[in-house]
């Protein structure tokens, strides 16, 4: 497709006022669409059609648009952040669609992320998570310096693969359990592989579990979507890792 032509595109949108409240599907035409536009782009044209026509727009969560923050989170033909590998919805391009498709968005669906509105949810669950142990505890001060504590390169990188986790929640939406095992064994692998993270180690990892299953997060029963629909990558190792630890936890 040259750069001066336009696409014409029908979207089959989810529109649910609350929680609460039943949604369906609402079908809507984006015009004059280019390959250059995002998918959030090309959502606020429509958006803009949608107000000056008096009607209420989509509504869908976005911040950073470059792939960092994770808040945009969409199901699009089934796909969360739309399947592209290593590809938030902010990072998708029209490119990938052609003129005349047919696309479908959806919110991410599972038990713990509970519908805010059309395509927003509620992901606060990923927070709660965390607070149950997420962290070092640490005494504060000065900062100490960068070879104090020396760590092999093979650890802090694995470490960082973890760390590479945004909390977007794809792992959970496109998990048929609705687990989010990835993003726990990915914030508890983080952590245990360094040193700073080994004393609470134990502590850690039957809190971050325990809170996952009580915000209503199922179980892993490795089917491996969630690493398949990682937009940063994270390795489903994370997973393994964390069961280890869990395991070697009951007898700390």
């Amino acid at each position: 497709m040259s750069d001066h032509k336009t696409m014409t595109l029908t979207l089959i949108v989810w529109r649910q006022k609350s929680a609460t409240d039943p949604g369906k599907f609402e079908t809507y035409t984006a015009k004059n669409i280019t390959s250059h536009h995002s998918f959030l782009e090309m959502l606020d044209c429509v958006n803009e059609d949608l107000i000056n026509a008096d009607k209420e727009p989509i509504v869908f969560d976005h911040d950073c648009r470059e792939g960092i923050c994770g808040m945009c989170s969409q199901v699009i033909n089934g796909k969360p952040h739309g399947g592209q590998e290593r590809t938030t919805v902010c990072q998708l391009h029209m490119r990938k669609f052609k003129d005349g498709d047919t696309i479908y968005i959806e919110p991410w669906r599972a038990r713990a992320f509970p519908i805010v509105k059309d395509l927003i949810v509620d992901r606060a669950a990923l927070d709660t998570i965390i607070q149950a142990g997420g962290y070092t505890s640490c005494h504060t001060g000065g900062v100490p310096d960068g070879n104090a504590v020396m760590i092999p390169k093979p650890i802090a990188e694995e470490a960082t693969d973890a760390a590479e986790c945004i909390g977007c929640g794809a792992c959970v939406a496109g998990c048929p359990n609705g687990a989010a095992m990835l993003f726990t064994g990915a914030k508890v692998s983080q952590l245990a592989l360094l040193p700073q993270g080994r004393p609470e180690a134990a502590a850690r990892v039957l809190k971050m579990t325990a809170a996952a299953s009580e915000c209503g997060f199922g179980n892993c029963s490795n089917h491996y979507e969630c690493g398949a629909v990682c937009p940063k990558g994270v390795d489903v190792k994370f997973i393994a890792r964390m069961n280890r630890e869990f395991i070697k936890a009951q007898f700390a």
